[in-house]
């Protein structure tokens, strides 16, 4: 027997919608919830509270902008006030993160290293973050190694040889660098790095232990997380599945990948790699939390 539709559903969750975009706003307005974070969120997940909200609910909002400032506001960005903030094109969203750039009071940009073992996804839950939250700049490694199947030189890694490494180790250009599973090396342009950070965008790095280590001592207040498999034999299976190594090698890299296991309580936040997706926004909110942190940091230290 079918059933009947229910009358009252549409309604109720038109209710839920603006229940939770009014949310939303009160916790902009009580600085709760960077406008940075919810302009992101609103056009990496058209199906949010956040993608729904009125571009002159969004502004007004803020603090200090009432209606004739969301107006002229509106007008400079070119922006029609009846659009929804999910549905600005891209034009427009650049023109948005340029503002919020200059005004956000909200965050301050950070260093964040993603560090696990190998074959945990580092990689592969670093490029979601790419795709998906690109305000969060990202430092390509240099490696001696050579690039795997789909990997662009450039994009991934920078592919150098073994002479041009050695002259970057020798000019101080590494803010780290490591021989990772005593095989190919890898390092981090300090001068890329420092440049995201003077332009106001947080950096997130994606090296090995040895690596996480080196910035730490390089940079005291760079926030550390540690991406983890579900399970031992889940990592093993990536590893085996994954079969980029020969036996020996992987039998190499999963004795390392027991000595990085076991660095876990050196980090900051531990994720755990069940899902990409969720790993991904696992490792930007806490880039969120470090930004606003950064701030309230800077608040007590003035107070004081």
């Amino acid at each position: 027997m079918t059933a009947l539709p229910d009358p009252g559903a549409a309604g109720r969750a038109a209710v839920e919608a603006r229940r939770a975009r009014a949310a939303v706003k009160r916790a902009l307005a009580a600085g709760q919830r960077g406008p940075r974070d919810v302009a992101e969120r609103a056009w990496h997940e058209p199906g949010s509270p956040e993608a729904r909200l009125r571009v002159t609910e969004y502004f007004a909002s803020l603090r200090g902008m009432g209606p004739a400032r969301v107006d002229a506001l509106l007008s400079t960005l070119g922006i029609a006030a009846g659009k929804r903030l999910g549905g600005l094109g891209g034009l427009q969203r650049e023109r948005v993160r340029g503002w919020l750039d200059g005004v956000d009071p909200s965050r301050r940009p950070r260093l964040i290293v993603l560090a696990g073992p190998t074959a945990v996804g580092k990689g592969t839950v670093a490029q979601y973050v790419r795709e998906h939250f690109p305000q969060i700049r990202q430092s390509v490694s240099a490696t001696t190694r050579a690039a795997r199947p789909g990997e662009i030189d450039g994009v991934h890694y920078a592919f150098v040889s073994d002479a041009d490494f050695d002259r970057m180790v020798d000019e101080g250009e590494f803010l780290e660098w490591a021989k990772v599973h005593n095989h190919a090396r890898y390092g981090t342009p300090r001068s890329s790095v420092q440049a995201a950070l003077d332009e106001g965008s947080s950096v997130l790095l994606e090296i090995d232990l040895q690596g996480a280590r080196q910035v730490r001592e390089s940079f005291p207040d760079a926030m550390l997380l540690f991406l983890a498999p579900p399970s031992w034999d889940e990592l093993v299976r990536r590893l085996v599945g994954r079969g980029t190594e020969t036996e020996s090698e992987r039998e190499r890299r999963l004795e390392t990948a027991k000595v990085e296991l076991a660095s876990q309580p050196e980090f900051d936040a531990t994720i755990v790699n069940a899902d990409v997706a969720a790993a991904a926004h696992a490792v930007v909110e806490h880039i969120l939390a470090a930004e606003a942190q950064a701030v309230a940091g800077e608040v007590r230290s003035t107070d004081r």
